[in-house]
């Protein structure tokens, strides 16, 4: 029998595969972004022209101190462990009354969005009490809870509490009618209605009411020591003004300045993580 006499060639190895492209890293500008160089340039302008401006036109250091005043008093406050003191009980009155507050808003706010008649029975006595200043409100807080930390954190409880609320009630209704409709049709019950609809259209408004809430905390916290305390930064942007300390005040004023920013960037970063559909929800009832 005849063998063949084709011969097989050796097989090619596989021809290397193309790596992919990386896609090309893309060139940071600033022209997308403006802010980035904006923001230092406005304050540099700012801080100069305060510096020189006050001593060009030779104002008085106790009405307006120059800003390298200002960095040195706080240079020197911010290694006095007493200042640390007076700086750590503002911050816990202003965390503890921002807390409550936000708790009982969203309560209420969930409870009165939720059930009409409790909505329109309730709804006129909140906006009646909300047209009241709350920082009038700081003495009679004083006489009822006295001296200590109860009254300032029901005063930055109180001054947070309605910008909350009224972000609370506005966000769970602003829930899509027609998803609602279809969820209803598909037989949900309302928790789950409000979980998968009605929480998730609230938090932009959720967000945006603890963003102003945060800032009127430590504002509430503040007013209440003015009014009577023995300690807080409010105590002691008193005592620099009983001592013509102008530059004292400004440091002080400058590190409740740094406070707020902080909060409110806090409250952006997780918003912008929970949140992150809707980031420009204009804040309601502030």
């Amino acid at each position: 029998m005849a063998t063949s006499n084709l011969v097989r060639e050796p097989a090619q190895p596989p021809a290397p595969s193309a790596r992919p492209a990386r896609p090309a890293r893309r060139k940071f500008d600033l022209r997308e972004k403006p802010q980035l160089w904006l923001v230092p340039t406005v304050f540099v302008v700012v801080v100069l022209a305060w510096e020189y401006g006050v001593q060009l036109i030779g104002v008085d250091e106790y009405v307006l101190p120059l800003p390298s005043s200002v960095v040195e008093s706080l240079w020197q406050q911010l290694g006095d462990d007493q200042f640390w003191g007076h700086f750590w009980v503002t911050t816990q009155e202003a965390l503890l009354g921002f807390v409550i507050g936000v708790g009982a808003a969203l309560l209420l706010g969930t409870f009165i969005s939720q059930i009409k008649i409790v909505e329109a029975t309730l709804m006129p006595y909140i906006v009646a009490f909300q047209t009241v200043p709350k920082v009038a409100l700081a003495p009679l807080f004083v006489v009822w809870f006295g001296f200590g930390l109860t009254s300032k954190v029901v005063m930055a409880a109180v001054i947070s509490f309605f910008p909350m609320l009224v972000n609370v009630i506005e966000g769970l209704r602003a829930a899509d009618a027609d998803k609602i409709q279809m969820l209803t049709v598909f037989g949900a019950s309302k928790t789950q209605i409000f979980r998968m609809v009605r929480l998730p259209s609230a938090l932009p408004f959720i967000f945006a009411g603890l963003d102003i809430g945060i800032v009127f905390a430590i504002l509430g916290a503040v007013v209440g020591e003015f009014i009577g305390a023995k300690e807080g930064l409010g105590y002691l942007l008193l005592q620099t003004n009983y001592n013509f300390d102008i530059a004292g005040m400004f440091a002080v004023l400058v590190v409740l300045s740094v406070m707020g920013l902080v909060a409110h960037f806090v409250i952006r970063l997780l918003q912008k993580r929970l949140a992150f559909w809707a980031e420009d929800t204009k804040v309601i009832g502030a």
